[in-house]
């Protein structure tokens, strides 16, 4: 199977004579743009976030960005190289594939193969990156999280494996969203573990429920408070808040409180409450008279209309 040819400086939009820090400032962009935990189920996005990891595995390093740059566009061809150390030779591409580092078979063919192999071209080693450790197999775990520490984010310790594990969560990140603990997967005798990849969950809440970034709960409110109108305790993430409900209000209507709900501080949904009316119960005498005061009141304004 043929392995097609990467341009490391187009994946990162740098030119070919980009200084060092110019490729690190062009990385740190592109991957916090599309970095897994920002673009859940998105394969598209994971895909791009390897190659600009990969990419940049490349040119951050000297010796690995000068066997990248000799070795040019017609690597696939075979190519003289002089004056470097494991480039001395006609080296051929053998049409071998490797793979179990994460990175694509053109970084393992130039650089190292897994699984006992050798990197390069013709069998021929490259230096340092010829022998590369094997990896670990990337396992997947569930972590539940409740909606506050969602909101939060922050430095957590949890169990995990019978080990802890302190993990930053991104505030706001979505249910769904995988975190990359590194070197924390499957060991492999001789060589590097592989990765464990956190599924973030959020807990059941007993009041909040969850509607993409935003949230919705219920509140009770008596039947004199949704007609006269009052002030409304509406519980939050951070805590209740009050506001006017306004006179007339209908069971059903629903109150936004925007930028109340999950997601970013920058960019947080909102929250809706819902009205719900509470029928008095367990009714004295006197207030049983009132309400039937009410009602033959409401019944002849009925009728006066009719």
């Amino acid at each position: 199977m043929a392995v097609s040819y990467k341009d490391y400086y187009k994946v990162l939009g740098v030119e070919r004579d980009a200084a060092p820090e110019v490729i690190a400032k062009a990385y740190k962009k592109l991957a916090r743009q599309y970095h897994p935990d920002l673009n859940p189920n998105d394969k598209n996005a994971e895909e791009k976030f390897k190659d600009i990891n990969e990419a940049y595995e490349v040119l951050k390093d000297a010796e690995k960005r000068r066997m990248y740059d000799q070795l040019g566009a017609d690597w696939q061809h075979g190519q003289q190289f002089q004056g470097g150390q494991g480039f001395n030779g006609n080296f051929n591409f053998n049409g071998q594939q490797f793979g179990g580092s994460g990175f694509s078979d053109f970084f393992e063919t130039i650089f190292g193969a897994q699984a006992g192999g050798r990197g390069g071209f013709g069998g021929q080693q490259f230096g340092a990156y010829s022998q590369m450790p094997r990896k670990g197999r990337d396992v997947e775990t569930e972590l539940t999280l409740p909606l506050e520490a969602i909101m939060q984010g922050g430095k957590r310790n949890v169990g995990i494996n019978g080990k802890t594990l302190e993990i930053n969560v991104p505030a706001g990140i979505r249910d769904g969203a995988k975190l990359r603990l590194s070197g924390q997967g499957q060991a492999m005798p001789g060589g590097t573990p592989g990765d464990m990849f956190l599924k973030i969950r959020y807990a059941k809440h007993p009041v909040f429920t969850v509607d993409g970034e935003n949230l919705q709960c219920d509140v009770v409110v008596e039947p004199w408070v949704a007609v006269l109108g009052g002030v409304l305790s509406v519980p939050t993430l951070e805590g209740a808040v009050n506001l006017n409900l306004p006179a007339g209000s209908n069971s059903g209507r629903r109150i936004r409180l925007r930028g109340k709900g999950l997601g970013s501080t920058a960019a947080r949904g909102d929250l809706f409450a819902r009205v719900l009316i509470s029928a008095p119960q367990n009714l004295s005498d006197e207030e049983k008279a009132l309400w039937q005061q009410l009602q033959t009141l409401a019944q002849a304004k009925q009728a006066n209309k009719s």
